[in-house]
């Protein structure tokens, strides 16, 4: 039997000792570790390897990682967990809205940072029994792909999530505080807000595939319900 490939990170952070100690703290978790450290290189490097996670700095030179993350999710779906020494609540937002799946604040410790990348990844493990039919929407967990009407939607690990969770139970409301227990399974604390951004980038993918249907309805005061055409 072939031994499972160890998942590969990429991260992206120009200050070297924060880099070194973070790729020395995930190899040690037997990752496999790349280190970058300009954002205008990022791009050609997924594209050359693209890896299985990255961590990525929000303050880089060449390009700063929001740049980089609307970059990326021009052609991929790679999971990305942002860097940030910005702790209001409006950097945290506008970096789930480019596309990251998580962030950690700085200074934190690189046990965060690997419990959080596990945590990532875990979620990512495709399950050959979770696909899931509603309407014309097809989600395949095996392989993280959402189709409506055959037609691919390009979202990210995190809206697929969202998605799929939605999905489950059609016209059933969910409030934001059980949506963001299933896309973030370490409990911690985030603003109802942080859901709001992800369900507008949701939106705006369903839109494009069937223009003048409201999938995701807003229920006043309490959350969300998923509604197929």
């Amino acid at each position: 039997m072939s031994a499972v490939a160890a998942p590969f990170v990429l991260v992206v952070e120009d200050e070297p000792r924060l880099a070194k100690l973070v790729a020395d703290y995930l190899r040690a978790a037997g990752m496999e570790v790349a280190l970058q450290d300009r954002g205008d290189t990022v791009v050609p490097a997924v594209r050359a390897r693209p890896p299985d996670l990255i961590v990525l700095d929000l303050m880089l030179p060449g390009a700063d990682g929001l740049t980089v993350c609307r970059a990326l999710r021009a052609f991929s779906d790679v999971p990305i967990l942002m860097l940030t020494a910005r702790v209001e609540e409006v950097d945290r937002l506008i970096g789930l809205e480019a596309g990251a799946d998580d962030y950690v604040c700085k200074p934190f410790s690189p046990r965060e940072v690997v419990a959080r990348v596990k945590a990532i990844l875990r979620r990512g493990r495709r399950d050959p029994d979770a696909s899931q039919a509603q309407g014309g929407l097809v989600l395949d967990a095996e392989r993280y792909e959402a189709r409506w009407n055959g037609e691919p939607l390009d979202l990210t690990p995190l809206e697929f999530r969202l998605l799929r969770a939605l999905a489950e139970s059609p016209g059933r409301v969910f409030s934001r505080d059980q949506l963001l227990d299933r896309l973030h399974d370490d409990q911690r604390s985030l603003s109802d807000r942080a859901i709001d951004s992800h369900v507008k980038n949701l939106r705006r993918k369903l839109e494009a595939v069937e223009p003048g249907h409201e999938f995701i309805r807003s229920i006043y005061g309490v959350g969300y319900r998923f509604d197929p055409a």
